[in-house]
């Protein structure tokens, strides 16, 4: 029997049990694929992490995201605390992750990091209105289609991104037959359906909420690669070079989350960046 240790820590927050909780394998070496995704599931959480040695070593670390169902190519909260979990343990303050969707950069401080997303802004397929409103729970005069309609995106990792009404949000609730149906009609957005759905809050500032049920999410406190897709996203429909925003998630769930994420208009295309602050809470090993 071998022990992995493992550190878990609130994402997105200044104070302990707000953010996003996760899990970070400190050591992962031995574990195969089948033990990293029944541990997954064993800690119940958003998104755990796996630190690998890097395959090229100009980088700092290959890390492996899973949900509690599938393996990740890319998740905002998990890079974030893995690269500040790194840099605590002395790896530096500038880091470099190995994940499946390629090359995440992470700059550390001592009260959090931000991270680049790995790949610039690509636009996917759009979502039917009285669709997305019903796996919300919502109508579909909440859904504000004013700047755009319901949109895949991604900068890493696909979500579907959906404006809806300053009051319509709070009231917003996920309707798990409704992503199910959803899943089987429209089986270009698989079952890691996932739903962001974002409000403004005054100049620069945001409120959202995420549903991923069929993936076991009912709700994320806090979605980092979500977010900084909103950001890029919002860019393209602008005509700045760049933009950033303050976001707040999570205040539902009673684990208030603050982000900041930005976008840029570059020669690759729109690029964006999120960050947010970390705190550790627990320090144990597992058994396998």
């Amino acid at each position: 029997m071998s022990s992995y240790p493992f550190v878990t820590l609130d994402v997105f927050t200044d104070t302990r049990f707000g953010g996003n909780p996760l899990a970070v394998f400190t050591d992962a070496r031995g574990l195969s694929d089948q033990d990293m995704q029944a541990l997954a599931a064993e800690m119940n959480l958003s998104e755990t992490t796996f630190i690998l040695p890097p395959q090229d070593l100009a980088n700092t670390a290959r890390v492996r995201i899973f949900n509690r169902t599938a393996e990740m190519p890319f998740a905002g909260h998990p890079s974030i605390g893995t690269g500040w979990v790194l840099s605590q343990a002395g790896r530096g303050d500038e880091l470099r992750l190995e994940v499946p969707a390629g090359i995440v950069a992470v700059s550390a401080t001592a009260q959090g990091a931000t991270i680049a997303a790995p790949r610039p802004l690509a636009l996917g397929e759009p979502l039917p209105i009285d669709i997305t409103a019903a796996c919300a729970g919502l109508t579909p005069a909440d859904i504000v289609t004013t700047a755009h309609g319901p949109i895949e995106a991604s900068v890493g990792v696909a979500f579907v991104f959906a404006e809806v009404s300053p009051e319509a949000l709070p009231r917003a609730a996920p309707d798990l037959a409704a992503f199910r149906r959803a899943a089987a009609d429209y089986p270009h957005f698989g079952d890691r359906l996932s739903l962001h759905l974002y409000a403004h809050d005054g100049d620069g500032r945001l409120r959202a909420r995420m549903f991923a049920p069929n993936s076991g999410t009912v709700e994320d406190p806090a979605t980092g690669s979500a977010n900084a897709t909103l950001a890029a996203l919002l860019l393209s429909l602008s005509t700045a070079d760049a933009g950033a925003w303050d976001i707040i998630q999570g205040v539902e769930m009673g684990r208030p989350s603050r982000l900041h994420a930005t976008a840029r208009r570059g020669a690759e295309g729109i690029t964006a960046t999120v960050g947010g602050g970390c705190i550790p809470v627990l320090r144990g090993e597992a058994s396998l």
